[in-house]
């Protein structure tokens, strides 16, 4: 997985032990929008959807994204505790791997090679959302035109 690609067995030994896995059944939400984000979870089997809620009682679900095994997600809640953007829901019965800010922050203390190695992945993929979406505004803009 890219998140822990470029850490040693030892050093995944580490991480390892301060990952929790969750399972969470079809329908069953993660995490909500606006809650505060306090994990960074990763899909070892299922799919969840990332999707934003409206703000009335009846609101749709508006699928962004939708994540299998092997992608990863909520990683935001390591670097802040800005409320969630967005809500995630498992669309089929799935386990994932929670790794909460809490613990990261002490890997920053215990650890600081780990999770230096840890931020600089998770700084690399925001960093390909942050590209990929501006290439989807560049290309609606000119579809526009």
């Amino acid at each position: 997985m890219a998140l822990f690609a470029t850490l040693t067995q030892k050093e995944l030994r580490v991480v390892r032990a301060l990952q929790h896995e969750r399972d969470y059944l079809a329908g069953e939400v993660v995490f909500d929008q606006g809650e505060e984000g306090q994990a960074l979870y990763v899909m070892v089997s299922g799919r969840v959807a990332i999707g934003l809620v409206g703000s009335t009682p009846d609101a749709s679900f508006t699928v962004v994204a939708e994540l299998a095994p092997g992608d990863f997600f909520g990683e935001m809640a390591l670097l802040d505790d800005a409320p969630r953007m967005a809500q995630a829901r498992a669309l089929e019965d799935c386990c994932l791997v929670a790794f909460f800010r809490e613990d990261f922050m002490l890997l920053l203390e215990t650890h600081p090679t780990i999770a230096s190695k840890i931020a600089i992945q998770l700084a690399r993929h925001m960093g390909q959302r942050l590209r990929a979406a501006g290439s989807r505004a560049l290309l609606s803009r000119s579809a526009l035109s």
